[in-house]
């Protein structure tokens, strides 16, 4: 089973499985207030994202399909990382099941508000669109990375489209029972180890361009074996980028702490 299989069926899983969360959850939320009804538009928002992921995929290969350009590759690379962080933050920041059901909430209520299904359908819409958005980036940087569309990615793809038709099922009737902190915190962890990896990558792009030195360090030159960047260029940023994210999260984790203290000393002084 190779690498690329194996790494596209888990990008298409990751991401797949995240929208259906949302949308599941939605659904059920959408049920307890007594609007079952719009669950219709949200389904068909969410079918109408799949399919705009879709085209987007392929305007993105026709549009990608001119000469081969090593700093258009780190580019996307980069951007492909940066996503990654982007989306490893907000769930590691979302793992709590309490502010994750505020936060289904207060969408759920924001579309609600606007008594249109419409809402409802756009809604579901940018929920999976983000995902698919993201999928389609992710996808295209592994078969950069991979060196191309081979049928061992396509295959991974087709398995994780199957998977996913499975789990929907499934989803949707224990949707109320999923455990979603540790879910939430794996994937976080996935995605923050794979922008690292995608970072190194990236600046080997940059390196095999002349735009950035090459040092390598021989005494993890084992790393190559691994398929990660061995050198003092792409170490030190993976390692400034770790740093950021563990302060910004600390910084996060005491707002929160004060804001929860805030707001208990604010409800024991109106008793």
């Amino acid at each position: 089973m190779s690498s690329a299989f194996i790494q596209a069926a888990v990008i298409l899983l990751r991401e797949g499985l995240e929208a259906m969360l949302v949308i599941a959850a939605l659904a059920g939320y959408l049920s307890k207030v007594g609007a079952g009804h719009r669950i219709q538009a949200l389904y068909g928002g969410a079918l109408a994202a799949v399919g705009a992921s879709i085209i987007a995929a392929w305007l993105f290969a026709v549009l990608n399909s001119g000469e081969h350009s090593d700093i258009l590759e780190g580019v996307i690379i980069l951007f492909a990382a940066g996503l990654m962080l982007y989306v490893s933050g907000w769930l590691m920041v979302k793992q709590d099941p309490q502010g994750w059901k505020e936060y289904l909430a207060h969408k759920a209520d924001t579309a609600l508000a606007q008594d249109t299904v419409w809402a409802v359908g756009a809604l579901a819409f940018l929920a999976v669109f983000r995902e698919g958005a993201e999928t389609v980036l992710f996808i295209n940087a592994l078969a950069t990375t991979e060196g191309g569309w081979s049928a061992g990615l396509f295959a991974g793809l087709g398995a994780a489209t199957i998977a996913l038709a499975v789990l929907f099922y499934f989803i949707n009737l224990i949707a109320q029972k999923i455990p979603l902190r540790p879910l939430f915190i794996l994937t976080s962890a996935f995605l923050f180890v794979m922008a690292i990896k995608f970072i190194g990558e990236a600046v080997q792009e940059f390196q095999e361009q002349a735009l950035l030195p090459f040092t390598e360090v021989k005494s993890l030159s084992w790393l190559a074996d691994l398929g990660l960047n061995p050198t003092l260029e792409a170490l030190s940023l993976q390692l400034l980028v770790i740093l950021f994210a563990l302060a910004t999260y600390s910084v996060f984790q005491r707002n929160s702490r004060l804001t929860r203290q805030s707001k208990a000393s604010t409800r024991a002084a109106a008793k």
